[in-house]
């Protein structure tokens, strides 16, 4: 208990002050996805944001695997003073009970300091795939079952699940190939390795547009300004199918209240800042910046959500 205390002291110090507003030195956010992919983007946005209102590097460090766990293990054993950060995700807060056991409970012990942003994702297609559309995919996918392939970042990650969910709303039977991080799902759907994928936004306009995947249907119930003449699943021919991802930036559960607020309000700050929502939009990304009370709230619907698919689906991992 005496440990437990010291460490929050030390967090209000360092943080609360009057005299020390900010980290007193380097910050790190756990991204527990590969470099280059969208959650990775967003994460760096942030940091270079917030190091500018610190005064403080705040770094970004890349820790893959387990579908994110990895890295939010590492956050939830690091201590609660503000200075270890997480990228959380669907998979992270919402989808862990696919797995039997993890050595860690993420609902338990990591806390939502905000949600950090929204976004659907894309389902596309490698351009050999005899689909121009959704519906043709569709039907393609019914005259093959179990052979299409999708890829994600990972399981219980949102590309994972989004696929989950499209299989029960469709009945379709595809073939999920997890990676270690979206952006090599994604190299080898450009490849031909695999047939699609179900991926974030942010990544997906400059590949579709030069012709390396085929952009079938937004998951989000509208379109997106990114790819504006992208349709949604339901203009598409899939009803009642959206999932959206979102991240959050998430710390170890044994930091103190008034840490959290304070770190609520400076990411809130940020993210109200017209140049990097301007960035955010641009990556087709919607800036969120939710207080902690809408965040854990966020947060408990969600969860609902997607136990639900991990149920009816029967999803269960090692």
């Amino acid at each position: 208990m005496r440990v437990v205390c010291w460490m929050g002291l030390l967090g209000l110090v360092l943080f609360a002050g009057a005299a020390q507003a900010q980290p007193t030195r380097q910050v790190r956010i756990v991204v527990p996805f590969a470099a280059g992919g969208s959650a990775d983007v967003l994460a760096r946005i942030t940091a270079q944001a917030l190091s500018a209102r610190w005064g403080q590097p705040v770094v970004i460090d890349n820790r893959l695997g387990a579908g994110g766990h990895i890295g939010g293990e590492n956050v939830a054993r690091s201590p609660g003073d503000g200075h270890t950060l997480l990228l959380g995700s669907i998979g992270i807060h919402a989808a862990y009970t696919v797995y039997r056991s993890l050595p860690y409970n993420p609902r338990d012990e990591l806390t939502p300091v905000t949600i950090l942003a929204e976004f659907p994702n894309v389902i596309v297609v490698h351009p050999s795939v005899p689909a121009q559309n959704l519906r043709e995919l569709v039907a393609l996918a019914q005259a093959r079952p179990g052979t299409i392939t999708f890829g994600s970042a990972g399981n219980a990650t949102s590309t994972h699940m989004a696929g989950e969910l499209f299989m029960l709303v469709t009945g379709l039977r595809l073939i999920h190939v997890p990676y270690r991080g979206s952006s090599q799902a994604l190299n080898d759907v450009m490849a031909g390795n695999i047939n699609m994928m179900f991926e974030n936004l942010p990544t997906i306009p400059p590949v579709a547009r030069d012709g390396r995947v085929r952009a079938l249907a937004m998951t989000s119930a509208t379109r997106s300004p990114a790819l504006p003449d992208v349709p949604t699943a339901a203009e598409a021919g899939v009803d009642g199918y959206v999932a959206t991802a979102w991240f959050t930036i998430a710390a170890p559960s044994s930091t103190p209240a008034p840490l959290l607020e304070r770190l609520n309000e400076d990411l809130r700050a940020v993210l109200s800042d017209p140049a990097l929502r301007e960035r955010f939009q641009t990556l087709g990304a919607t800036p969120m910046g939710t207080d902690l009370p809408a965040s854990r709230a966020f947060l408990a619907s969600e969860t609902e959500k997607w136990q639900r698919v991990v149920s009816a689906a029967g999803i269960r991992l090692d």
